[in-house]
């Protein structure tokens, strides 16, 4: 029997949400060998949904994924016009 394991992260960073979700999603494109599947959609907010068999690559995709969201954020604000 084989397990699944997913998380599923709702993110609204107000106006600067679409712009977080195009830097995101640009690293999730260029891996795609990787063994979580990483689905990030935007709509009103960044949904991010990730699925393993494997918990341990799901709690490290999922760190890699949110200090990626934190890092985009951080960027956008410390350029503030």
């Amino acid at each position: 029997m084989t397990l699944n394991f997913s998380a599923k992260i709702i993110i609204n960073a107000k106006e600067k949400t679409g712009a977080i979700h195009d830097s995101v999603s640009i690293d999730n494109a260029f891996y795609p060998e990787n063994p979580v599947k990483t689905e990030i959609k935007l709509d009103d907010n960044l949904t991010i949904l990730v699925t393993s068999e494997n918990l341990s690559h799901l709690r490290a995709n999922l760190n890699s994924t949110l200090r990626l969201v934190q890092a985009s954020y951080d960027s956008i604000e410390s350029v503030k016009i």
